[in-house]
């Protein structure tokens, strides 16, 4: 099945938008195309539909511009992981390891339910459904959620995610990410529901949700990107290139959007987007 320019460039336009947005760029991948219909709708369903490995290669494009974003910060907290090793604890360290911590479970059952959740992928109304549901749980995490201070400062936020996410509450958060294994369910708004829940400012729970982003987006995409070598995509590389530009500079866009909005704002808009587009989705597919 082939895939043109046009096609890739746009798909990488939602994912870049949608990736780091509450919204799940994964149920967007499926939604898109099922109201688009047409050729767009084969993509999805097609019996031999390269779409999965397309969005792959998307995601992948949007981990590296995560990790450009953030490699300064990336780079003192695997320095200060290393430095625990060597018995010298320090904040960047422990920050380090609960983000570890909060990786293992998405990463352990994405590999065991991989399977039953490609079966899935296709099917815009259980997108539908899943995205109704993600706009209640962020609605829910600003009702709990604690009116606390913004800081700009760094070493006051790792602090603030220190003091608020323990070890036990950092896996628990991991078990929440893996909700995002289904297409409408989102994993930054997962991640950052679950901060603003245990007190962390907005600001704060966005920031513990993009560093949680990275190793579970960048993990998933290397694993599966040697697929996109295989001879039978070999004449799709060109419109995945496109497609996977046109992600990175969306989806540096929207972090460096997200990193402004959350110093200020909330949630709410995200919840509104998801419940009338799942709700308008779930009548036009039932």
């Amino acid at each position: 099945m082939d895939l043109s320019y046009a096609q890739a460039i746009i798909t990488g336009f939602i994912q870049g938008i949608t990736e780091l947005f509450p919204v799940s760029s994964l149920g967007h991948a499926v939604l898109v195309p099922a109201w688009v219909g047409g050729s767009w709708k084969a993509l999805t369903t097609g019996a031999n539909s390269p779409y999965l490995i397309i969005t792959i290669a998307l995601h992948c494009a949007s981990a590296l511009a995560l990790l450009w974003i953030f490699r300064v910060r990336w780079f003192g907290l695997i320095a200060g992981g290393l430095g625990t090793l060597k018995k010298k604890p320090n904040p960047e360290g422990s920050l380090f390891w609960l983000v570890v911590l909060g990786t293992i479970p998405v990463a352990v059952l994405g590999l065991i339910f991989e399977k039953s959740l490609r079966e899935l992928f296709s099917n815009p109304f259980a997108s539908a459904a899943f995205l109704t549901i993600n706009g209640i749980i962020l609605i829910i995490a600003e009702r709990f959620s604690r009116k606390t201070t913004t800081s700009d400062s760094i070493i006051e936020e790792d602090s603030e995610i220190l003091s608020r996410v323990s070890p036990k509450i950092a896996l628990s958060i991991g078990l929440g990410q893996s909700l995002a294994l289904f297409a409408g369910i989102s994993r930054f708004g997962i991640t950052m529901s679950a901060g603003l829940v245990r007190g962390l400012s907005h600001k704060a729970a966005s920031d513990f949700a993009f560093l949680l982003a990275l190793p579970v987006i960048l993990g998933t995409s290397i694993i599966k990107l040697p697929k996109l070598f295989a001879p039978e995509y070999s004449h799709l590389i060109g419109p995945i290139l496109a497609g996977s530009v046109t992600s990175f500079i969306f989806t540096y866009a929207s972090v460096k959007f997200l990193v402004k909005w959350f110093k200020t704002r909330t949630l709410y808009p995200f919840a509104i987007y998801c419940l009338v587009v799942g709700v308008a989705s779930l009548i036009r597919f039932a």
